[in-house]
């Protein structure tokens, strides 16, 4: 998306890509047609200020799914993707070049391959999206990353699973099984024990926020928008917020963050990153079958054996529990940002080019991207966009957030 925005203000760049599938990533490159996108196809256009870019491409490419108010199959919109890139490829010749590489290192100069290539820039950007689940390893009967090719090929039609995180990668483990003919059970088990919500049937207008609810302290803040939220429904509170809640992080002291990420942050994930109606169904229908049941408390350990496992927990109502045994436990605990251990970034760090931001939750960034050093100063030579700038802008994770972050990007760039 950047690449091509840059190359529509007549700014060449090198896009590089280790699979050579440019455009897909990781959520949209599933070929299994039930995994849907969690927003609306009329919100999804991928450039700014043109929102029915994306509902025009299925009108003529897949105009089955062509409905503004659908949730299209995540496969097509990697396709969309794809076509825009290859489209201003097109338009703009030589402004894009690709390279099937994967990077060692970022330099002063730029980046080094694996190869020993090195390629020069002005500037690099990282946009590496997110890294697999770090939580749990090591075992055959634990499946630590629930993306890689063919890892939910092993379990069988009814074997029993554990599944540690109750979030989004849970639903698509659990509606690629249920797809193709899986019957056995599931316990999700996560500290809160909270299910992501689901999308109305139509958009939610958003609520009017008063000054209670975007200023003072936090449980003011909280107050206001429970009220709100008994009087107008909560989606139309979250929808109020959406388009301010950037700039109320940028504003947030570190102490207010701290306190969001330890009390608010599993309630605000569940309410504002919502699932299909669809989904909500399937996994309404699995726990009426008594085929998922959720579990809040904190993972203590997996013991994996040749048959099975075993995953202790405790209960956040506090207590003893029953381990929960199953044939696999599937780790959906979420992508493993953490830039003091990444492979690019922590020698960036070590060097003084790249520091963490005070919560030690992501790297330190200006408003525009640009990686802050040690010092605090941004050269802009080195840049972050999408979900590893989240710490930095909170809402940098879906399409329509992310469009706005290029959009910011590239003015700074050019």
């Amino acid at each position: 998306m950047l690449a091509a925005r840059l190359a529509e203000r007549g700014q060449a760049s090198v896009l590089i890509d280790h699979s050579g599938d440019f455009g897909r990533g990781v959520a949209y490159s599933t070929p299994f047609p039930g995994h849907l996108l969690n927003v609306r196809a009329d919100r999804m256009s991928a450039v700014e200020g043109r929102p029915g870019d994306f509902v025009d491409w299925l009108k003529a490419n897949a105009p089955d799914h062509a409905d503004p108010d659908g949730f299209a199959p995540r496969a097509l919109y990697g396709r969309y993707v794809q076509d825009r890139l290859a489209t201003v490829e097109a338009a703009h010749p030589g402004l894009i070049r690709r390279e099937v590489a994967e990077v060692a290192a970022v330099t002063e100069q730029g980046v080094r391959l694996v190869d020993g290539r090195t390629i020069t820039g002005a500037a690099v950007v990282l946009a590496t999206g997110n890294p697999p689940p770090r939580t749990a390893s090591g075992n055959d009967r634990v499946l630590s990353d629930p993306w890689a090719p063919g890892a939910l090929d092993r379990i069988g039609e009814s074997d029993d699973i554990v599944i540690v995180g109750t979030g989004l990668t849970m639903v698509d483990v659990i509606q690629a099984l249920d797809a193709r003919g899986w019957t056995g059970r599931t316990a999700a088990l996560s500290l809160k024990g909270l299910l992501p919500l689901a999308h109305g049937d139509g958009h939610d207008a958003p609520a009017a926020l008063s000054a209670e609810a975007v200023s003072g302290p936090l449980s003011r803040r909280l107050k206001t928008a429970r009220a709100l939220s008994r009087r107008l429904g909560w989606r139309a509170v979250m929808e109020g917020y959406r388009p301010v809640t950037t700039a109320l992080w940028a504003e947030a002291t570190t102490a207010e963050r701290a306190r969001f990420l330890r009390h608010l942050r599993s309630w605000w994930d569940v309410h504002r990153h919502r699932i299909a109606p669809q989904m909500a169904q399937m996994l309404a229908r699995l726990k009426d079958q008594g085929r998922l049941v959720v579990k809040a408390g904190p993972l203590d350990r997996i013991e994996a054996g040749e048959r099975g496992v075993a995953v202790h927990w405790r209960p956040a109502a506090g207590g003893v529990a029953e381990p929960l045994n199953a044939a696999w436990a599937i780790d959906c605990t979420g992508p493993g940002h953490d830039p003091a251990t990444h492979a690019l970034t922590a020698p960036l760090i070590a060097a003084g080019r790249a520091r963490l931001e005070p919560l030690g939750q992501g790297l330190d960034l200006d408003a525009e991207g640009r990686v802050r050093d040690a010092t605090g100063r941004a050269d802009g030579r080195l840049w972050i966009l999408g979900p590893p700038a989240r710490a930095a802008y909170w809402e940098t994770i879906a399409v329509p957030d992310i469009r706005k972050r290029i959009e910011i990007m590239v003015a700074a760039l050019i």
